[in-house]
């Protein structure tokens, strides 16, 4: 497996994410050798949408020699590219999260397409504990602290699917919501821990009360923070930046990078942010009627 390719692109996730027979991949090939490739969720014959707990999906182009020009490579790229949006064209509703390593999306643009920049949050070097610690905000160190010196809570890993959902739902039921997509989650972590590719991690306190937990992801360039949440009444003892803590710490072992992959809601920015991540922008780009998407996510759930 090409180690440059996402694992939101991957067909494992794809398969856990999408449902098998819901997702298709583009290719662009070269004597036997993939140039190019975008996979797509396609929930409903006309539309390709972004399914469930996938952060990015969007084109990937294979390794560039190491002597390539700049100019070659964009104009390469820009090519594909095209061969991409010759293809869409079938389908009247796209959108799609592209990762934050595509930078280029002329294409798209003249093609009609539009695009929304979002931001996800990075922390580099994650093996350097000691530069993370100092690069952290005084509150999120607080928390830490907090919760693990003065609480006595201790983060245990592989904790079991039962409490890392009360947990997880407990914080939606906080906005009066249900948490999306569960039976889909459910899939996602269980394929995740089978491929050791992901795992769940749980903040205890003396008495054994849990009061935060976290799903992180794992591949070879990058680990990324699926999904967690903190119980509403243990909420301001601080276990959710403990619990995230940790599981960096403990994720580092596989790869360099962690992805909180962002919000665009003030208070979880600000979560984020104050790890000392780097904020870095990424595409939304979308074409057609809107309003089908929205339709045919209403009907079937999506």
């Amino acid at each position: 497996m090409e180690s440059s390719i996402p694992v939101f692109s991957r067909d494992w996730w794809l398969d856990a994410v999408c449902g098998e027979g819901k997702w298709d991949v583009l290719l662009v090939e070269e004597k036997d050798r993939i140039l190019a490739a975008m996979p797509l969720y396609i929930p409903h014959p006309k539309i390709v949408s972004m399914p469930p707990y996938t952060q990015t999906m969007g084109p990937w182009f294979a390794p560039e020699a190491g002597d390539a020009k700049y100019t070659s490579i964009l104009g390469r790229r820009q090519s594909l590219c095209k061969a991409f949006t010759d293809t869409l064209k079938k389908y009247p509703s796209f959108l799609q999260n592209f990762h934050y390593r595509i930078t280029d999306w002329l294409p798209f643009y003249w093609e009609g397409y539009k695009q929304t920049t979002r931001y996800t949050y990075l922390l580099e070097d994650i093996k350097d504990t000691h530069h993370l610690w100092e690069n952290m905000s005084q509150h999120t160190r607080r928390n830490i602290t907090k919760a693990k010196d003065k609480l006595g809570i201790q983060v245990k890993r592989g904790i079991s699917l039962e409490d890392f959902l009360r947990i997880y739902t407990l914080t939606f039921k906080r906005q009066q919501q249900k948490p999306p997509h569960e039976e889909v989650l459910k899939r996602l972590i269980t394929v995740c821990r089978e491929r050791k590719q992901g795992d769940l991690w749980g903040a205890y306190d003396k008495e054994g009360r849990l009061h935060a937990v976290s799903f992180i992801v794992w591949q070879e360039s990058s680990a990324y923070y699926l999904a967690g949440g903190s119980d509403p009444a243990l909420r301001d003892s601080g276990a959710h930046s403990l619990v995230l803590w940790e599981g960096i710490q403990a994720v580092s072992q596989h790869t360099d990078l962690f992805d909180f992959e962002g919000s665009m809601m003030p208070g979880v920015e600000r979560f984020f942010r104050e790890f000392g991540a780097i904020q870095t922008p990424f595409f939304t780009i979308s074409r057609g009627e809107r309003s089908l998407y929205y339709r045919v996510r209403q009907k079937f759930g999506l």
